[in-house]
Formats: structure tokens, C-alpha cells, sequence
């Protein structure tokens, strides 16, 4: 029998709680989401002044990472390699996204979820769910 760690509701909120503050530090809004080992959202948050297309975004991104056991943007420039990209629909899921900013949180070398940030720049959304991860594995 396999037994799997997954992301908790508690999880969520402390990934949310830094996210949030980070962003209020910035000055900045998006989209923030949290999703379980199967890539299945926890917990979804979207700040005053987040573009509503985020949202949607947000949550395939964490699919994305959770699903794929990488982060979204890793995804992405598989798909858009010169040589070796290949259509994302190949993944068979419309969920499946290549944007950066949903990034795996692994807990003890496996993956217990992912959190994922969208509503800035590719790297900016990847730095915002770096800390949401950071303060996931503080709480641990």
C-alpha cells in the first residue's frame, strides 16, 4: 500500500497568509491557489485588483505543477522547445498549462501539492508561490 502526503486546509492558509504579505509588501494583487497531490484546489484567493482571467489560470497552474511533479514553467518550455516541443494537448486535460508561476511543494522528496500565483510576470508569479512554499515547509 502507498500512502501519499498531500497539502491540508491548514497548509493552504499558512501558503495564503505569506503569499498575501508578500504582495501587500509590493504593493501588488493576483491570483493565489493552492492545490492538493492530485493537482485538486485546496484553497483559491483572488486579491482586490487581480485580473479575473487569473483565477482560472491560477488553479491550472497549480494542476499543472502537481499533476506534472514540476514546475508549470518547466512545462512550458518543453512544449516550446525548437526541437523537441510537441502540442500540450498531448496531456490529453485542457488543465494543463505552460505559464510560469505554479511550482510543486515536495515534502520529504515527494510531491504533497503545489502553489501557485498568478496576475504578475512569470517570474514574479514564481517568486510570490516560492514563498508560500518557504512558509509551508516553516510551519512543518
Amino acid at each position: 500500500m502507498r500512502l501519499a502526503k498531500t497539502l491540508s486546509d491548514a497548509d493552504a492558509r499558512v501558503a495564503l497568509d505569506a503569499m498575501r504579505a508578500a504582495l501587500a509588501d509590493r504593493g501588488k494583487a493576483a491570483v493565489l491557489a493552492v492545490a492538493d497531490d492530485h493537482g485538486e484546489p485546496i484553497a483559491l484567493l483572488r486579491l482586490d485588483g487581480a485580473p479575473l482571467s487569473s483565477v482560472a489560470v491560477a488553479t491550472n497552474k497549480a494542476f499543472s505543477a502537481a499533476r506534472l511533479r514540476r514546475p508549470s514553467g518547466e512545462t512550458g518550455r518543453r512544449v516550446r522547445h525548437p526541437e523537441t516541443g510537441f502540442d500540450i494537448a498531448y496531456y490529453g486535460d485542457p488543465r494543463y498549462v505552460g505559464w510560469g508561476g505554479g511550482l510543486p511543494v515536495l515534502v520529504d522528496g515527494a510531491v504533497a501539492g503545489a502553489v501557485a500565483v498568478s496576475g504578475l510576470t512569470d517570474a514574479e508569479d514564481e517568486e510570490i508561490a516560492a514563498i508560500g512554499i518557504a512558509a509551508i515547509l516553516a510551519a512543518l
